[in-house]
């Protein structure tokens, strides 16, 4: 029976190193003071524990990283987690445990990554995606990737790796903003609220982040080096200003990205969006969307992500076409001079296609209502319809207006273009079906091969012109084709296809399309392309609470002056005017004192900021170089340590920002790269998406009103009747009311929302069952990847499991040496799991642990230290608390955070006896045991030797012996005669 011990330090303990208790350490060993009794399995525990500290004070000058102290956290509330107020499992001591070890943890600063590091040794960079801290705090999604990065980060310093693991704040941001004009506080004092909410949580699960290098977005002392990229993009030409169409939204006083919008409402709060043209920042992304194509193949990233890169980049080879256009009656458009050509005073129209071998198809010309032609098009008698008409497509979202939109709309402007090989006049349309932001905002409609080009045409009768033909129902003479269903989109054979010196008739697309080019070119009337649906980025917002544009206006110029670098940051002002104005100016317009500068360049001339803000896209899209040097007063990163840490091994996220945050970080990050402050060519060396957490299963009955009668789903008139779950039993595939098993049961998980009610607090289950129960059972619940449904029972089956490790330990570990059976099911463990955790198959290794602790606990008869501790350092990145404290009580004095990891024996593994099955003609009539290996002629001896495979033989005569050796031995019989 061992004694009982813990580790206490004196103040001489060791400062040179961190993680352990040095050799300058004062050591005692003494009982643990714990208010638990020793290893009874049982022990009283406190519901809540009371981190003493109080709310960080608003200092727009100081990081909020230097909010170190957190309010005292109120008692749990009910919750959906645990049906009510959470009563605290007694199962195990896990509420002192884990406030133990996360104090020990802080005070010794067990996971601070030294500035400077061995860089003999391999290093492992495990991120997580940059979490915004909302007023909400965590809900139980949030830490199934952060426990899956923390896993991983724990795991790879047991395996000798520098790790760097760190966590920060992605602060800045229209919420914080909106939360202030509703309650009235500066989002500075919301955001630090937040943001010490959510670290003391993140620290209650017991990750081990290096919080010596926690940054935020809204530190002066980081969007200094934010505000030092836009000027680098600014002096390469990559930073513009254009005059765009935006997003407008009046009830929130600001311009919305188009991720921002749903359904033509603000995604925050519902309101109405309007699109009107305003002078924005843009930042020249796609002159880099062939690398960013291209690079993606390189990397270790689910193909799904890829593929949403590529479609958003949305490469396409074609022609541009020129298209003169011919006003109508009444418009303001000029007529050109020619039929057939193009001249310097002739107003044309460019329009990009992937498709130019269908050009002799074009029966008419479609603009986006954006299009700044369309006023001058619209013919006097048309005017007023076609400008209602761009005022309603004003209100849409592209979404509503390509996606969503079932019916086609469109007005005709009564003017004409000129097709530019027959010369005939064809109606130009304004419809919105087509977008100002792609391509050039017009398209040329070929209704015969282009579905929604057919779509429209028949919608408003307009003319429709096969001029390409399977390739099977072409006539021999390629002039002519069989009937074939329109719209054809397909490759195929040119029909219809010839005028004047152009002739396409018979040549395949690839050829015909070649063919047109060169025409084209040859006459001044278009050109070969390569279009991208990716657009260059809106990098301006007009909001208080984002990064400064580091730039003035002097007066009378409308050139814009970047601050020299020794004036940066331009940091925001101190003020409680943040409420926007009711135009599309930011609030920071009014702030007269701030917005009057002067000219940098002679210190003099009166000058004007830029009063419009940077996208909180922009802090987030180089977070993780902060993070390796955090505090590097001169650069936004140290170059060595760039060199050494760079580029993120594995980086873990939701899926919904597959897209914009990882194209706009991407992006930065080959910008970055051209400029030498960067090593590699890619930020994310690989990407793990982590999948959705539902709401526990709902049930729901149907009721007619008034009668009461319960009836199927979807009956007319039905009302939803809410069941629990001991209300209804499960039939079959289905559930049915337990009451009366005639009526079925809707049994469904949703997405977890405040308007649902179904949102599981984990502050809920950590006080009811400890954070290593929440962290187990959420790498449990399935594949990583995988949507999952949260269940509370399944938190109690893994709570469970961790209180038999506890009672495995229960007693302590004896100095006995394990017999082999002990050792091969230690050593099969170990390799298990460091295969599972390796390949991020969590929920297997969890598994195989389990299986363990079973073999433990029904068949040895004592507990060897030696076949008991490695397993502690197995569950230790899973459930690091309980591994800590029993690592401790087996009379270690020091945390086992940098224990190495153990390996697993493969002489051990080897079987040497099998139980083989014997059948006789097919049937199985019992087992034998022999060697693993053993021929077939001694596993035949021990088959024969055995009394019922004898009996079943009997007086036959063998004809055939099938054998796999350690699997099965089947004799084939031939009856007596």
């Amino acid at each position: 029976m061992s004694t009982r011990l813990i580790a206490e330090t004196s103040n001489a303990t060791s400062s040179t190193c961190p993680r352990r208790l040095g050799p300058a350490a004062s050591i005692l060993l003494r009982p643990c003071s714990l208010p638990c009794k020793p290893f009874s399995g049982r022990s009283p525990l406190r519901s809540n524990i009371q981190l003493p500290g109080a709310p960080a004070s608003r200092q727009l000058v100081k990081s909020l990283t230097a909010v170190e102290t957190v309010a005292p956290v109120s008692p749990p509330a009910a919750s959906p987690a645990t049906g009510g107020k959470p009563t605290p499992s007694q199962a195990y001591p896990f509420a002192e445990i884990e406030a133990k070890w996360q104090a020990y943890w802080e005070e010794h600063q067990t996971f601070r990554t030294p500035d400077q590091v061995d860089t003999s040794k391999p290093k492992y960079y495990v991120l997580d995606m940059f979490p915004y801290p909302s007023g909400a705090g965590l809900h139980v999604g949030h830490p199934e990737g952060y426990t899956a990065t923390d896993i991983l980060a724990r795991y790879k310093r047991m395996c000798g790796c520098n790790v760097l693991h760190p966590m920060g704040w992605d602060a800045f941001g229209l919420p914080a903003e909106q939360y202030a004009l509703q309650t009235g506080t500066h989002p500075a004092d919301t955001t630090a609220r937040n943001v010490a909410r959510f670290r003391q949580q993140l620290k209650a699960l017991g990750f081990s982040y290096d919080w010596g290098r926690e940054v935020a977005t809204t530190d002066p002392e980081y969007y200094r080096w934010t505000q030092w990229i836009f000027l680098q993009l600014l002096q390469r030409g990559l930073a513009y200003r254009a005059e765009v169409p935006v997003n407008w939204c009046p009830a929130l006083g600001t311009v919305l990205a188009n991720e921002e919008v749903i359904d033509g409402l603000s995604e925050r709060g519902g309101h109405p969006v309007v699109r009107l043209p305003m002078r924005q920042w843009m930042l020249r992304i796609t002159a880099y969307a062939d690398r960013l194509l291209g690079d993606l193949e390189g990397l270790d990233w689910p193909d799904s992500v890829k593929d949403m890169q590529r479609n958003w980049i949305g490469r396409s080879e074609g022609a541009e076409v020129q298209f003169a256009l011919q006003g109508g009656p009444g418009s303001s458009l000029s007529s050109p001079s020619s039929s057939s050509s193009s001249s310097s005073s002739t107003t044309s129209v460019s329009v990009f296609t992937t498709r130019p071998d269908t050009l002799l198809g074009v029966t008419y010309l479609v603009l986006a209502p954006e299009h700044p032609l369309v006023g001058q098009l619209a013919a006097g008698g048309r005017r007023e319809e076609v400008q209602a008409y761009v005022d309603a497509a004003a209100r849409k979202s592209d979404l509503e207006r390509t996606e969503l939109q079932k019916d086609k709309t469109g007005a005709d402007t009564g003017s004409f273009a000129l097709h530019p090989v027959t010369g005939e006049l064809l109606p130009v349309w304004v419809a919105d079906y087509v977008l100002g932001s792609y391509g050039s905002g017009a398209v040329m409609a070929v209704p015969a091969h282009d579905p929604r080009d057919h779509e429209f045409a028949v919608r408003f009768g307009l003319p429709v012109k096969q001029v390409v033909a399977p390739p099977s129902d072409a006539v021999a003479n390629n002039s002519d084709a069989a009937p074939v269903t329109l719209p054809y989109t397909e490759p195929g054979i040119a029909v219809h296809s010839s005028c004047g010196s152009l002739s396409l008739d018979g040549l395949p697309t690839a050829d015909a399309g070649a063919a047109v080019v060169a025409w084209l070119e040859e006459r001044g009337l278009g050109r070969r392309q390569v279009q991208y649906k990716l657009r260059d980025w809106l990098f301006a917002r007009q909001r208080y609470w984002g990064e400064p544009f580091p730039l003035v206006y002097p007066e009378g110029s409308d050139e814009a002056v970047p601050l020299p670098e020794s004036q940066l940051p331009l940091t925001l002002p101190d003020t409680d005017q943040f409420r926007p104005s009711g135009t599309p100016e930011s609030p920071l317009a009014a702030i007269t004192e701030w917005v009057n500068t002067v000219d940098p360049r002679d210190g003099v001339t009166p000058a004007r900021r830029e009063t419009s803000t940077m996208p909180q896209w922009a802090g987030s899209c180089w977070y993780y170089l902060r993070y390796i040097s955090p505090r590097c007063p001169t650069s936004l990163v140290d170059p060595a340590a760039e060199r050494y840490w760079m580029p993120v091994d594995l980086y873990v996220g939701g899926a919904e920002h597959a897209v914009l945050h990882l194209l706009y970080a991407r992006f930065w990050h080959k910008v970055l790269y051209d400029l030498g402050v960067v090593s590699t060519p890619e930020p994310f060396r690989r990407l793990v998406s982590q999948g959705m957490i539902l709401g526990e299963v709902e049930y729901t009955g149907f009721r007619q009103p008034g009668s009461g009668e319960w009836v199927e789903e979807g009956a007319q008139g039905a009302e939803q009747v809410k069941l629990s779950e001991a209300e209804v039993e499960r039939r079959g595939d289905g559930y049915v009311l337990r009451a009366d098993p005639r009526v079925r049961v809707s049994a469904r998980a949703h997405k977890m929302s405040k308007s649902r009610g179904n949102v599981v607090n984990p502050d809920d289950v950590v006080a009811a069952f400890g954070a290593d129960s929440l962290r187990l059972y959420e790498m449990f619940m399935g594949p990583l990847r995988d949507t999952k449904v949260w269940s509370t029972r399944g938190v109690e089956g893994v709570h469970r499991f961790l209180a038999r490790v506890w009672r495995l330990f229960e007693g302590g570990v004896s100095e006995e040496e394990p017999c082999r059976e002990q050792l091969r099911l230690l050593h099969a463990t170990i390799k298990k799991v460091g295969v599972e955790t390796e390949e991020m198959r969590f929920n297997t290794a969890i598994a195989a642990m389990m299986e363990f602790v079973n073999g433990a606990t029904k068949t040895w008869s004592n507990r060897p230290r030696k076949a008991l501790e490695p397993f502690l350092l197995l569950l230790s990145p899973y459930a690091p608390h309980l591994a800590e404290e029993l690592w401790s009580r087996c009379g270690h004095p020091a945390t086992l955070a940098y224990e190495p990891w153990p390996t697993a024996d493969e002489s051990l593994l080897a079987v040497e006896e099998v139980n083989l099955p014997v059948q006789v003609n097919g049937k199985t009539r019992g087992t034998v045991v022999v060697a693993a290996a053993a021929p077939q002629e001694e596993a035949l001896a021990a088959a024969l030797a055995a009394p019922n495979v004898s009996k079943h033989v009997g007086g036959g005569s063998i004809k055939k012996v099938i054998y796999v050796p350690g699997k099965i031995l089947n004799v084939i019989v031939a009856p007596a005669k």
